[in-house]
């Protein structure tokens, strides 16, 4: 089924030196940029990494650190990324959890303003855990019945995944073909950052989603423990949790 689109729509994988979003970094992306008219584009770009690429990590993904070494960092990539992004929805697999916080992570560092938080994200995986609990290989054999070669390839996993999403459409009369309502139902809760740390209640106000004051009001707990607040910041937490929680912080020293 041809997805029914308002924006463009970036279908996007990240191979990564490992899966901490607040330390590791992209060693290569691949997007399929598919238009509303039905009109599609692709990149597939090998990114320096700036760290090391550790073996079990090349292991699985096949890039080391020679493969990179002549490669453009993201510092580098970021505006030209910013720029074709610009006006995008995102698609990915296991992409609301790690592929989006890491890449906001990147964009951070590198100091190039992009506020994903406008688009609407789609997130193949969690339409398929919620209707048939699979791997992505088990998803493009379920859905398209082919066989998913070269998994664990960017290029690989991001044409599936955009092929899965359209079957998953064809096969589910009760999907929208809408991406807002395809966000919507992606979505595990409705986050304040990108890695879950934080997330809005049924009240639309911050609370903690983990650890210690998971559940409690962010700017109670700020009131009542302010040390809490100088442990995250120099925590081991992604650069986008710690941006919202200094503006949640400021908004309420200086209330409008």
């Amino acid at each position: 089924m041809k997805l029914n689109l308002k924006n463009p729509i970036v279908f996007f994988d990240l191979e990564t030196t490992g899966i901490n979003i607040a330390a590791d970094r992209i060693v290569e992306i691949s997007y399929l940029k598919v238009h509303p008219n039905g009109d599609e584009e692709s990149k597939t770009i090998k990114v320096n990494p700036t760290i090391p690429i550790p073996e079990k990590t090349t292991a699985i993904h096949g890039i080391s650190d020679e493969d990179v070494k002549d490669s453009p960092t993201f510092q580098e990539l970021a505006r030209s990324l910013a720029n074709d992004f610009e006006g995008c929805d995102f698609a990915g697999y296991n992409s609301n959890k790690f592929d989006i916080p890491l890449l906001v992570e990147e964009f951070l560092r590198a100091e190039v303003d992009i506020d994903l938080k406008k688009r609407k994200f789609v997130d193949v995986q969690v339409i398929f855990l919620k209707k048939e609990p699979r791997t992505l290989s088990a998803a493009y054999k379920f859905y398209c019945d082919k066989n998913l070669d070269n998994a664990h390839s960017a290029e690989a996993d991001t044409y599936a995944t955009y092929e899965v999403l359209q079957s998953q459409l064809d096969k589910y009369t009760d999907l929208e073909n809408n991406i807002d309502q395809l966000s919507e139902f992606s979505s595990h809760n409705k986050t304040a950052d990108f890695a879950g740390r934080i997330i809005y209640d049924d009240k639309d106000r911050e609370i903690f989603n983990f650890g210690k004051y998971k559940g409690k009001l962010v700017e109670t707990v700020l009131e009542k423990d302010p040390g809490y607040y100088g442990w995250m910041m120099n925590g081991d937490f992604p650069l986008y949790t710690k941006k919202v929680l200094t503006n949640i912080k400021l908004r309420k020293a200086f209330p409008k």
